[in-house]
C-alpha cells in the first residue's frame, strides 16, 4: 500500500492550519483519522508506521499531518475547535497548558500505562492535567540532559567519568592544562545555556521550590543562586568568545574533536554523528553536588502520544494508539532516534546512552525545570546575559522580576497552587 497522505505545510503555520480540517469520514466506507505529528526528525518513521497500520486496518485512513511550527499550528486548530484525532507532542509547558484545559483524553488507569516507566508518567502529570490524577499523554520516548563526552579523549588523558561536582571541575582543569577545550559553548543560541542549568537546579534547588515560587513564598534570588554560580563556573572552561558560536558550530566542533565535552543532552547525538566523528560519543549525568547518591538524571518526555478528549472517531483512534505503542515499535523508534524508550525496564543499547542507563532503570529521574516557565518569561536570554556579563545578581533579580509580572498566567501543573 502507498504511504499515507502527508499534508504539506509550506505556508505560514496559521494559514496552513486553516486548510486542514478533521475528516468525518473517508472514501469507500473508510474512516479518516488525522494524526498530528510534531517531530521533523521522525517524519519518515511515523509515516511508515501509519502505512503499516492502514495495511492491517483497511477500514481506516490515517492522514499524517507533519507541521514545521507545531505549537502555532495546533493552537490555530484549537481556535477552530479542530482537535486532531491522534497526536504526538513534546512533553513541555504547552502540553501541560492544553492538558489542563481538557483538550486531551484522560488515560489514567488505562492498560496502555501498565508497561511504562512510571517516572515519565509522573513528569507529564507535573506539567499539567485535566483533573486531579489525570494522565493526558502516554510517554513514548524520552531524552536526557547531562554531558556528552569524547570517550577516547577521556581515556587518552586518563580522566574518569566524574561522579561529583569537584571531579567534574577537576576533569575540566585536566583538559585545559593539556591544551584541550573542556566544554564547547554555543551561547549564540540562548537555549543551549538552559541545558546545563536543568541538572544544576534539579540537584541544588530546595524541594518544592516551584510550588513555593508560584505561591509567592520563595525567590530565585535565594533558591537558584547556587545553580547560577555553578553554571558560571562551568563556563570558565569554554573556548574564547562563547557568544560567537551557536548550536550548529558547537556540534560541528565537538564532532571534529575540538572539545572534550558538550553541556547538552542525548537529543544532540544524531546531529553530532551526522558530522562523522572518529570517536565514541558517550554521556553521563551532570553531578551538581559532591554526593553521588544525590545525582539525578534530568529527563523529559521527548515524544508523547495522546488523543482529543472528544474526538469523532474514538474507536479508530484507540486502535491506532495501541498500534503505535507496541513495545517493539517504541524500541525501534528509540534506537533509530538515539532516544530513551519510555517502557519499564527497557534499554537502548546505543553507546551514547550507556552512561545514563542506570539512572533510567532505577528511576532516578527528574523533569526539566525550564518547562515550568511560560514563554513570556525570558529564561534563555537572561541566562545568556548572565554568562556574558557574569553578574548572578542581575540574572536572579531579572528572573524574579519577570516571574512576578507574568507568572500568574501559569495556573496549571505546579502553578495550580496559585489558582
Amino acid at each position: 500500500m502507498a504511504p499515507p497522505r502527508t499534508v504539506a505545510r509550506l505556508l505560514v503555520a496559521g494559514l496552513a492550519a486553516s486548510t486542514l480540517a478533521s475528516c468525518a469520514g473517508g472514501t469507500g466506507g473508510r474512516t479518516e483519522i488525522t494524526f498530528f505529528q510534531f517531530k521533523p526528525e521522525a517524519v519518515d518513521y511515523f509515516e511508515q508506521r501509519a502505512a503499516e497500520f492502514e495495511a492491517e486496518n483497511p477500514d481506516i485512513d490515517v492522514i499524517v499531518d507533519n507541521v514545521p511550527d507545531p505549537e502555532t499550528a495546533l493552537r490555530t486548530r484549537l481556535v477552530k475547535n479542530d482537535v486532531p484525532d491522534v497526536l504526538t507532542l513534546n512533553g513541555n509547558a504547552t502540553f501541560g497548558e492544553l492538558a489542563s484545559a481538557g483538550i486531551f483524553a484522560n488515560f489514567a488507569g488505562d492498560p496502555l500505562l501498565e508497561d511504562l516507566n512510571e517516572g515519565y508518567v509522573e513528569i507529564l502529570q507535573d506539567l499539567g492535567a485535566s483533573e486531579d490524577d489525570a494522565v493526558n499523554g502516554i510517554p513514548f520516548a524520552a531524552n536526557a540532559s547531562g554531558v556528552l563526552y569524547n570517550v577516547e579523549l577521556f581515556e587518552q588523558q586518563g580522566v574518569e567519568v566524574p561522579q561529583t561536582w569537584d571531579e567534574l571541575i577537576a576533569a575540566a582543569q585536566t583538559f585545559e592544562a593539556a591544551g584541550i577545550t573542556p566544554f564547547y559553548a554555543m551561547l549564540q543560541d540562548a537555549w543551549t545555556a538552559q541545558a546545563p542549568l536543568a541538572p544544576l537546579t534539579a540537584q541544588t534547588v530546595p524541594e518544592g521550590f516551584f510550588e513555593a515560587r508560584f505561591a509567592g513564598e520563595a525567590t530565585f534570588a535565594e533558591g537558584w543562586r547556587e545553580a547560577a554560580e555553578k553554571e558560571l563556573e562551568l563556563f570558565e572552561y569554554t573556548q574564547p568568545n562563547p557568544a560567537g558560536f551557536g548550536y550548529q558550530e558547537g556540534t560541528v566542533a565537538f564532532a571534529a574533536g575540538e572539545s572534550a565535552m558538550l553541556l547538552l543532552g542525548s537529543y544532540a547525538v544524531p546531529q553530532i554523528r551526522s558530522f562523522e566523528p572518529d570517536f565514541t560519543v558517550g554521556s553521563f549525568a551532570l553531578p551538581a553536588t559532591n554526593d553521588p547518591t544525590e545525582t539525578r538524571l534530568v529527563s523529559g518526555v521527548d515524544v508523547l502520544v495522546t488523543a482529543g478528549a472528544a474526538g469523532a472517531h474514538p474507536e479508530e483512534s484507540r486502535r491506532f494508539i495501541e498500534f503505535l505503542m507496541q513495545p517493539e515499535a517504541v524500541q525501534d523508534y528509540a534506537e533509530q532516534q538515539v532516544a530513551i524508550p519510555a517502557l519499564e525496564g527497557a534499554t537502548n543499547p546505543d553507546p551514547a546512552l550507556a552512561g545514563i542507563q542506570p539512572y533510567i532503570l532505577e528511576e532516578r529521574l527528574v523533569g526539566f525545570d525550564d518547562h515550568q516557565f511560560i514563554p513570556a518569561i525570558p529564561l534563555g536570554p537572561l541566562l545568556q546575559q548572565l554568562l556574558i556579563d557574569e553578574d548572578p545578581d542581575a540574572f536572579l533579580d531579572g528572573l524574579d522580576d519577570s516571574w512576578d509580572r507574568v507568572a500568574q498566567r501559569r495556573t496549571w501543573g505546579l502553578g495550580a497552587v496559585s489558582s
